[in-house]
């Protein structure tokens, strides 16, 4: 019989909330998932809708495999699909910052009769193409008349786009040599200057003729579609300027040209002016020297600024080329950036390969002393930013650029930003920018997670600063006309007038509190986030965490907007923005809201009216409604809506989402697997009072008053998720696949206390899973757990605080507070010691003043108490919890005796990138469940290890069986046969 360890008086209050509905009973299937059903499970991309609101637009991609494009009609059943190729995976954690967005899956033209959507290569030439020395894959585009029908498909096209609001045309970039050549080599004099142009083909889409622009290197229409802008950049420079066309005439200006690089074309909202910049080499430096080019005026008469650093810009400085230029909205002035250009190595020879001037490469003896030079990176303790932050952050760093204005009029150039004041946000509306001052705060911020700054007035027009706020932590952005600054301290929000230099607590008065109460971590009074801006700027949209509050910024009364919130346990919570160009939150028009019971778990859209008290809630009910669009000339509504056994799918109805249409049926298949036979809420009270829900979902084919093997897993508040569909995936643990193989799964939520993370997952967890348990469902000697990262700390822990755990599987858990405490969080460059003091740790302090309180918490140092036989999961690169720790923990419990196995998949980060390598995680973990809560028989590599000289041949023999299995080092010690 399983042991209790700890809290055998805890006295348990047990209420269990079934949901009965139609949309969550099960069908009829028997049939089990299987891995393979699993990886051909598809899910939805992020959907548009046509301005017409006639179609809709998807990728539809299963886990493993080539994804469709799904073209439908909103008004009939016509649905086009066409091959799409398979999404490429996520690129791996780099130290150069995140990579560039990728391009958008499905396009509208502005009228509705035209879609494009991006044809990235197949799983098939996917594969043909990986390795060295192979060119990098290259997409297609697809171009669909939605009156006709007709397709074509256009080869080699990295972007494109239709032609604004006027449409008519569409713009297709290509592939060039550039993007497919390798990175070019960095000389001491400078780096290689590669032209950047490739084709871009100009299609007129009513009689399908097309131009070919040739060496372009980058491309924009302006929002209403009247012009188009390119650069050209191409080979020796030959014919490089900044182009015009005019979509109606067809007219092509050159704004400049010259043997320079031009970059950075930027539209003004409404398409009467573009900004650039342009590069010229200058021997002095490695990198180019730049100069602002501007034309305005093009509804009237048009006219060009070029402008370059005048002798009253810091020296050594030129404008940058990683800041897009932009006019200010009445095209008075520019606002860019500049920043110091890397100077030219004194030691560089003369000549260039190239005939470039100024591009010259080292010679035998430059390149010998710069291979001498040590590989050293100096670490101090003055330092702002860690050493390993700051190689995280080098990219952004190199191209950090310190913003400033031209103010044409006056030809006068003011600069907004310096070192004092480094972080500057301007408003093309408004004479005001915001300026940030961190330099007293930055270095203790980053020991302890708490990050605060002084906020600064920049008046655009003089350069002169004011000093809005001292020491803040919380920063909300101006109101949309920049007049106005929003911020929060010690359970306040204030409003800050820019012209009048006045501050406002605008709720002092407020007859309710604006900090999250539930909020358990080492933070004070942490505030719910605001909503936003109203409109016009004069009020502001506040949570209470219940209701959503417009508070006026002159400081009067504030109005509960959704009146029943608190009253009746609904959460009126995020916002949905329909209107992509919104300039604030417009009153005049519907508010739509996602409503959520916080008891129930019921959801539901809220609609707030202008005059009308309170909320209109929509579709309330047992099931999730999400992913609000709404076409931008039509007044419809198109959404997705999801049970805890139904699949999310999208619907269409009126602006009161009544009587919806359904729309897709991404998962036909779904009515041939059993997967769950409904869920239930399981309340209980925890060791230290707190009242608390646990989702329990029910195996397929459940029969009542028999008891399951359960899995719980835990990753601090999950109830919340009740309703919502559990997508099939092969990415380790995942409920469907669980319930779907007779499985119950139970996820309970966790209330911590500060400076005993570990101690309250048990206060919370093990009450739960007795409630669980007295419901007659789990069976109490066949109880699993399994989390990861923070899920994986306190399973690790758990189990060495209870003996009620028949197996448990642990992801890159924590296992030493101590150790872990000042390691690197390689992601980001960071330490945790922030985690520990501000954030998820829940920690007072460092361990050396609160030592007892860390050791109490740490895994590792309860080992010799484990009885459950225990996995381990936990990646050689792991950025996020140091593979040490796994590691740590495995040797601990190795020294005791105990029945531990750790996966380590080598290369892999915090969580599993690889499909191979996630479908093998997958299995592993399913055959060591398998065999401590159902019995069956071991699988050799978990009663006997695997020595290092056979694990290629178990690789291979795990394929052959159907199992795809990566290349990994599995440790055993001790499992219990």
């Amino acid at each position: 019989m399983n042991r209790l360890r700890l809290l055998a008086a805890v006295v348990i209050t047990l209420t269990v909330s079934s949901i009965d509905h139609p949309a969550l009973r099960a069908a009829d299937a028997t049939k089990p998932l299987t891995l393979e059903a699993v990886l051909a499970w598809k899910t939805m991309g992020t959907a548009v809708v046509s301005a017409d609101g006639h179609w809709l637009g998807y990728r539809l991609s299963p886990n493993q495999g080539n994804s469709d494009i799904v073209i439908r009609h909103t008004q009939t059943d016509k649905e086009l699909r066409f091959p799409a190729g398979e999404v490429p995976l996520p690129p791996e954690n780099n130290l150069e910052g995140p990579p560039p967005p990728p391009p958008p899956s499905v396009m509208f033209s502005d009228d509705g009769q035209w879609a494009a959507y991006t044809i990235y290569p197949s799983d098939r030439e996917a594969r043909q193409q990986r390795g060295p020395n192979r060119p990098a894959a290259q997409n297609r585009a697809g171009l669909i008349n939605l009156k006709t029908f007709d397709k074509i498909e256009i080869e080699r096209v990295k972007r494109f786009a239709f032609a604004g609001e006027r449409g008519g045309w569409i713009a297709l970039h290509r592939h060039g040599a550039a993007d497919t050549a390798p990175p070019p080599a960095v000389t001491a004099a400078r780096p290689v200057d590669r032209p950047r142009g490739s084709d871009l083909i100009l299609r007129e889409l009513a009689s399908g003729d097309e131009q070919n622009v040739g060496n372009v290197a980058d491309f924009a229409f302006d929002k209403p579609g009247r012009f188009l802008t390119w650069t050209i950049d191409a080979q020796d420079k030959a014919g490089n300027g900044l182009i015009l066309r005019n979509m109606t005439t067809g007219a092509v200006t050159t704004i400049d040209s010259g043997r320079a690089s031009f970059e950075r074309p930027t539209w003004t909202d409404k398409g009467d002016g573009i900004a650039a910049v342009k590069g010229t080499d200058d021997p002095r430096y490695r990198d180019k020297v730049y100069s602002l080019i501007g034309y305005a005026g093009l509804d009237a008469t048009p006219r060009k600024v070029v402008f370059s650093l005048p002798a009253s810009a810091p020296a050594g400085f030129t404008i940058s080329p990683n800041r897009n230029p932009v006019w200010t909205e009445d095209l008075s002035a520019i606002v860019f950036g500049i920043h110091e250009p890397r100077k030219a190595r004194a030691d560089r020879e003369a000549g260039s390969p190239s005939g470039e001037p100024g591009e010259r490469t080292p010679g035998p003896e430059a390149q010998a002393a710069e291979s001498d030079l040590p590989a050293l990176t100096l670490w101090h303790w003055r330092d702002p930013r860690l050493q390993s932050q700051q190689q995280v952050q080098e990219s952004r760093d190199r191209n950090f650029s310190f913003l400033a204005v031209y103010r044409v009029r006056e030809d006068k150039f003011i600069r907004l930003a310096d070192e004092a004041v480094r972080e500057v946000t301007a408003n093309p509306r408004s004479r005001w920018a915001l300026g940030r001052d961190v330099r007293e705060y930055e270095l203790t911020g980053s020991l302890d997670g708490r990050r605060y700054e002084d906020l600064y007035a920049i008046d655009t027009e003089t350069g002169t600063r004011t000093l809005a706020a001292r020491k803040v932590r919380w920063t909300y952005g101006s109101s949309p006309d920049g007049s106005r600054l929003l911020y929060y301290n010690d359970g306040q929000f204030f409003v800050y007038d820019m012209p009048s230099a006045q501050t406002t607590n605008v709720t002092r008065g407020a007859p309710v509190e604006f900090w999250n109460a539930d909020n358990d971590q080492n933070v004070s009074k942490p505030p719910v986030p605001p909503i936003g801006w109203t409109t016009d700027g004069g009020s502001v949209l506040l949570s209470d965490g219940w209701d959503v509050w417009r508070v006026p910024a002159t400081g009067a009364a504030a109005t509960n907007l959704t009146i029943n919130g608190r009253k009746d346990g609904i959460r009126y919570r995020r916002r949905f923005a329909l209107d992509p160009d919104e300039r604030g939150v417009n009153l005049a028009a519907p508010m739509y809201l996602e409503a959520y019971g916080e008891w129930t778990k019921q959801q539901g859209i809220a609609r707030l009216d202008a005059g009308r008290p309170g909320p209109v809630v929509l579709g309330w009910d047992h099931s999730v409604t999400s992913r609000l669009l709404k076409p931008k000339r039509a007044d419809t509504l198109v959404f997705t809506r999801e049970t805890h056994v139904g699949v999310p799918d999208y619907y269409i109805g009126d602006r009161l989402l009544a009587s919806p249409r359904r729309l897709t049926d991404t998962n036909p298949q779904h009515k041939d697997y059993a997967l769950s036979s409904g869920a239930q809420l399981v309340n209980y009270t925890t060791a230290k009072g707190d009242k608390l829900q646990g989702a329990l979902y029910l195996p397929a084919n459940y029969e009542k008053g028999k008891s399951y093997p359960t899995i719980v897993y835990i990753y601090e508040r999950l109830s919340q998720s009740l309703n919502q569909f559990k997508v099939p995936r092969a990415n380790g643990f995942n409920e469907a696949f669980y319930t779907s193989q007779g499985y119950a799964v139970f996820e309970p939520d966790i209330k911590y206390r500060v400076n005993d993370p570990g101690m309250s997952a048990v206060w919370s967890v093990v009450p739960a899973v007795k409630a669980a348990v007295a419901t007659g469902i789990v069976d109490a000697a066949r109880v699993g757990i399994q989390g990861h990262s923070w899920g994986g700390y306190q399973t690790a822990f758990l189990v060495t605080q209870t003996d009620m755990f028949a197996a448990a599987v642990a992801g890159a858990p924590l296992t030493n507070m101590i150790s872990m405490y000042s390691l690197i969080y390689k992601n980001s460059g960071q330490t945790n010691q922030a985690i520990f003091e501000s954030s998820q740790g829940r920690f007072y302090g460092g361990y050396w003043d609160n030592l007892e309180a860390y050791i109490r918490n740490s895994p590792v140092f309860h080992a010799r108490n484990v009885n459950t036989p225990l996995m381990i999961l936990h990646n050689d690169k792991d950025g996020a919890v140091d593979f040490t720790q796994g590691v740590e923990y495995f040797n601990t419990l190795r020294r005791l005796g105990k029945p531990v196995v750790m996966l380590e998949y080598v290369g892999e980060n915090h969580n599993l990138r690889r499909p191979v390598n996630q479908q093998d995680y997958t299995v592993r973990m399913k055959e060591y469940f398998d065999h401590h809560l159902m019995g069956k028989p071991a699988p050799p590599w978990l009663t006997d290890g695997v020595p290092r000289l056979q694990m290629e041949d178990h690789l291979r023999q795990r394929k052959q069986n159907g199992t795809e299995t990566p290349s990994i080092k599995v440790t055993i010690e001790g499992v219990k046969q």
